[in-house]
């Protein structure tokens, strides 16, 4: 892949701000931490994703799609790769009655309070979420025993050819933390979800209740990627690293919370390498001591 080639073609048909060329990751990462990605695109329409598609399909150019970067940890020599960000430029949402149609790049805390707004019960769950909401559908994101799944009713996606496909609930085979958005790299566009009037105090109340559990047992004060890894069957992740008496462990500037044993933080300008060190030694233990394997829920990509 020739990046200099690359970015001219893409400056034909996107303005120059939105077309990075060696963004360090770490500015687009809820971590703080990441290399440099070779291209870094921020699109503002549909036409513009499968442009960017067809582009690199003929230049032969891998591409890697992210949303907030709340769930992502790059390597620290970063990506030999295009990234295309869907956030902040495509996140369009509109309520009819109770059916809300959004884009993929809206953050599922503006997404819940637009809901709240209209006495809409169902993403109260979301409401402290720190992703988007195509990021939240390709992993069934969940919270506080709600999940994607209960109130998604269809999304349109594009494929890795940039054809547009439209997914029932039932097409998009959401699972645990899974679905068939990510396995076979699906790239969210939009997606329709059906709530339920209630009382606006209602819902507020519940919001407000389980933001307050968040504020004051998540360590959201540091830069970190949520929950690091998913819930073994039968046990809590946090529990388990808790009781291997690594609350607190540091390998570099990575440390496992010190609130929450299931986050790892950034507490002193981490390397990616401080964190998958981290989390290799948690995993050793847990095993060691409980005979229990911990799955990562962050995503690590990047140069090794």
């Amino acid at each position: 892949m020739d990046k200099l080639v690359l970015h001219q073609e893409l400056l034909k048909f996107m303005s120059s701000e939105r077309v990075l060329l060696d963004e360090p990751m770490k500015k687009h990462t809820s971590f703080k931490i990441g290399g440099p990605a070779d291209l870094l695109l921020i699109p503002n329409t549909i036409e513009e994703i499968q442009k960017i598609i067809d582009l690199c399909r003929e230049k032969n150019a891998p591409f890697f799609v992210m949303g907030n970067g709340s769930n992502l940890l790059v390597r620290d020599k970063g990506l030999r790769l295009v990234v295309i960000k869907i956030a902040e430029n495509f996140n369009r949402v509109c309520i009819e009655g109770s059916k809300i149609t959004a884009q993929a790049g809206v953050l599922l805390s503006s997404l819940s309070k637009a809901a709240l707004k209209e006495s809409l019960s169902g993403l109260e769950f979301a409401s402290g979420i720190p992703g988007t909401l195509g990021g939240a559908i390709t992993m069934n994101a969940g919270a506080y025993g709600g999940e994607m799944k209960d109130v998604v009713t269809a999304c349109k996606v594009i494929d890795r050819e940039g054809q547009i496909r439209e997914l029932s609930i039932e097409a998009i085979e959401m699972g645990y933390r899974t679905s068939i958005i990510q396995k076979l790299q699906y790239i969210v566009l939009e997606v329709e979800m059906k709530l339920e009037k209630e009382d606006y105090m209602v819902i507020k109340d519940k919001v407000d209740e389980l933001n307050l559990q968040r504020t004051t047992k998540q360590p959201l004060h540091l830069p970190s990627a949520g929950s690091v890894f998913k819930r073994p069957e039968g046990f809590f992740a946090g529990k388990l690293i808790q009781d291997s008496n690594l609350k607190g462990y540091k390998v570099g500037g990575a440390q496992v919370s010190e609130l929450h044993s299931g986050f790892i933080v950034n507490v002193d300008n981490a390397t990616a390498e401080d964190v998958i060190s981290l989390i290799k030694h948690i995993q050793q233990e847990v095993k060691r001591r409980f005979d229990v394997e911990l799955h990562t829920e962050v995503k690590i990509i990047g140069e090794e």
